[in-house]
């Protein structure tokens, strides 16, 4: 922007003196910041005071332009210099005022000779000037029309300058950062506040959290806030946590013991896109966050906030999905939560409770695929978190684990019929035995149920079909693995299931007199083995835990029917087998150990003999048959108290291989034993002697042998 030339005037000096001593100098101002004017005041004292504003910008576009403005400001200084000193001689003033007025035409005389050397020079540049800057050309003006731009004008900035978006987006960045002063404000705000402001700002804080963990593109539309770092993450989450849920009932209205639904008060509307919004971010957060700590966190919230999700199915739907991922995946002690949200979720919905068994049946089949000693704890929970699950709703469970044995069977039959390696392989894996396992433990839980009793016969035929599959030595551990599975089955739904010709037949199966051929330490653990290899057979581990496993079956199944009244029949075949595998057997370790089964086997079975002589029912009563087992259960046969006892003893040998204590009770422990001293000569030192005792030798030794020098030397 241009600047405007001061129009200087031929001035009389005693008209200017006179002028001075009756009134000030009206100051001349530069309206585009260009020109200055000064102002003399204080006419009494004869003073002036000097008022000086420098030029605001210039615009320097030809070297010429420049010595025009530098000849001016030369000019205004003369003139500064002149009105300062008034109170001098009137001589001096008229003098300088002379010498300001001629050096004012010499400067005026030279900026027009410049200008009209540059309109020859440089047409284009001055009919520039003539279009954007006539104030520069036109500095001919006189003082009257000069009058009305003397009034100072304010630059403001444009509203589309980058300057100004520069600072308006600073000032809004400062505004959306949360800070732990928001934050306490809001924690005090959330508490009293009556209306559903407080809780928005919350689910905007809770969304700034999710931008921070996800990017933009999964977390969605962008929020009001922003969150940065660590700390005011986890501020934001634990005041969700702590306040939100509480809010959120005092907002509706709702009590702890208030049975009434959420989705039913008159002010749900108010908060059902606050609820939405919020509960979306929890989900993205559960699936973002890879943090144990942070998940149990937001696990026991959305636990609170369980009750809430009935209006919203969809996200609920995904939700459990996301719950069902976790429960399969995670760490101990989040999976535990995310199933207490899962069973208060989907236990009083029936479509969700589908949605959940079948998705955890999936889940439970894919994480159980290897039984490892780190996986096995994992999979126990799963499978009784599942039995728990399939025995809220036993019609429903009756669909699906009726569709699952069935499965089963399809697979087991293909087996027999093609007789193929894959096909076998299809029965004979982890998955397979686990479902087994599975499904035995939830038909023990509801057998009492008459839909799910049903389901008990096939049950048994699919484990009994895996028995006779491949009946050979490499799969006795996936043998013993099903036979338990049957007698667990038998003992808690009271149902005779024929085990034992699968137990004792390996006694005339196998010979057991074979020398082995390689040494193992301790005896195979088939709690992790499905099948055998070559060189596991060759062990003499492998028969140690062959018996060991057949007598612990053997004894279990045994004490369970030895109340039975017709416990002498179904031993009979058992004994006779029992005989003959002790006259071939030649191991003294193997056959002191059936002859302890076989002999504890006779003995119920004289009990049995005894107690039926006395009886004097019908057989073909069947209640009183019933009862009179039941006296027996009561009274206790000497099978059952002696597996009572010996189970304890089994239980702690087990609890200890667990724990790895024998493998602790291996090492040699250093112990603190006195020394006997006998006899000990110390010869008399003819100077002091500083004894100096090894870290080896106890204290009380040394404290014995110094004594002794010390009354030697007296």
């Amino acid at each position: 922007m241009g600047r405007k030339k001061m129009n200087f005037k031929h001035i009389n000096p005693k008209k200017v003196i006179e002028e001075v001593e009756a009134s000030d100098v009206e100051e001349m101002e530069d309206n585009s910041g260009a020109e200055e004017t000064w102002r003399n005041s204080e006419s009494e004292s004869n003073s002036e005071e000097e008022q000086n504003d420098e030029l605001d910008s210039e615009q320097e576009n030809e070297s010429d332009n420049e010595d025009v403005e530098n000849n001016e400001m030369d000019s205004e200084q003369e003139n500064e210099s002149d009105n300062e000193d008034t109170e001098g001689d009137e001589s001096e003033q008229e003098k300088d005022s002379e010498d300001e007025d001629d050096s004012g035409f010499d400067d005026v005389n030279k900026h027009k000779e410049s200008l009209q050397k540059l309109k020859e020079t440089d047409p284009e540049f001055y009919k520039f000037l003539e279009e954007n800057d006539k104030d520069l050309l036109n500095f001919n003006l006189s003082d009257d029309e000069n009058d009305d731009d003397d009034q100072p004008q304010i630059h403001v900035p444009e509203l589309g300058s980058d300057e100004s978006d520069y600072e308006d987006e600073n000032t809004k960045e400062d505004d959306r950062n949360i800070t732990f002063k928001l934050l306490k404000k809001w924690q005090v705000d959330i508490k009293t506040d009556k209306s559903n402001k407080t809780l928005y700002e919350l689910s905007q804080a809770l969304h700034a959290a999710l931008l921070l963990v996800l990017p933009e593109e999964e977390a969605g539309t962008p929020s009001k806030y922003k969150v940065e770092g660590s700390a005011i993450f986890n501020g934001v989450v634990q005041l969700c946590v702590l306040e939100f849920g509480p809010a959120i009932k005092r907002f509706l209205g709702l009590d702890n013991k208030s049975k009434e639904k959420p989705h039913q008060c008159k002010k749900f509307k108010k908060v059902k896109t606050i609820l939405k919004c919020y509960f979306e971010d929890l989900l993205k957060l559960l699936k973002g966050v890879a943090s144990a700590n942070i998940q149990t966190v937001l696990l026991k919230h959305m636990h609170y906030m369980s009750s809430m999700l009935t209006s919203y199915p969809n996200i609920t739907k995904d939700l459990l999905k996301q719950l069902i991922k976790i429960w399969g995946v995670s760490e101990e002690g989040v999976r535990v939560i995310a199933f207490f949200c899962i069973l208060k979720i989907s236990r009083h919905t029936q479509p969700l409770l589908d949605l959940a068994l079948k998705s955890m049946f999936i889940t439970f089949v894919k994480n159980s695929k290897f039984v490892s000693p780190s996986s096995l704890p994992s999979i126990n929970f799963m499978r009784r978190s599942l039995v728990e699950m399939f025995a809220l709703d036993t019609n429903l469970a009756y669909q699906h684990v009726f569709l699952y044995i069935r499965q089963l069977a399809i697979h087991l039959r293909n087996a027999m019929t093609v007789n193929k390696k894959e096909n076998v392989q299809a029965v004979y894996n982890w998955q397979f035995v686990n479902s087994l396992q599975l499904w035995g433990n939830l038909l023990s839980v509801t057998c009492s149920k008459p839909q799910m009793q049903q389901l008990i016969y096939p049950f048994i035929q699919v484990c009994l079909g895996t028995l006779k599959l491949v009946p050979t030595a490499q799969y006795y551990p996936l043998r013993f693995h099903v036979t338990q599975i049957l007698i667990n089955l038998s003992r808690d739904a009271d149902v005779f299931i024929p085990v034992l010709p699968f137990i004792v037949d390996i006694l005339d199966n196998y010979d057991f007199n074979k020398k082995h051929q390689k040494i193992s330490m301790k005896p195979l653990k088939f709690t992790f083995i499905l099948r055998l290899s070559k060189s596991q057979l060759l062990e003499n581990g492998f028969k140690d835990t062959v018996i060991d496993t057949i007598y612990d079956q053997l004894m279990e199944y045994m004490a369970i029917q030895s109340s039975s009244i017709s416990f002498v029949e179904l031993s009979l075949l058992t004994t006779i087998q029992i005989k003959k595998f002790l006259k071939k057997c030649k191991n003294g370790n193997y056959v002191k150990k059936m002859k302890q089964a076989l002999e504890k086997i006779e003995q119920n079975n004289k009990f049995i003999e005894n107690e039926r002589r006395k009886m004097t029912i019908n057989l073909a009563d069947l209640k009183q048959v019933e009862g009179f087992e039941n006296q027996l259960k009561c009274k206790g046969t000497p099978l059952s108290i002696y597996y009572e006892s010996w189970i304890k003893i089994r239980n702690q040998k087990k609890r200890k291989e667990a724990t790895m204590n024998d493998e602790l009770g291996d090492y040699n422990l250093p112990t603190n034993k006195k020394r006997r001293i006998k006899n000990i000569e110390v010869k008399r030192p003819k100077k002091d002697v500083d004894f100096v005792l090894s870290e080896s030798e106890d204290d009380e030794e040394s404290q014995i042998l110094r004594k002794k020098v010390d009354i030697e030397s007296d």
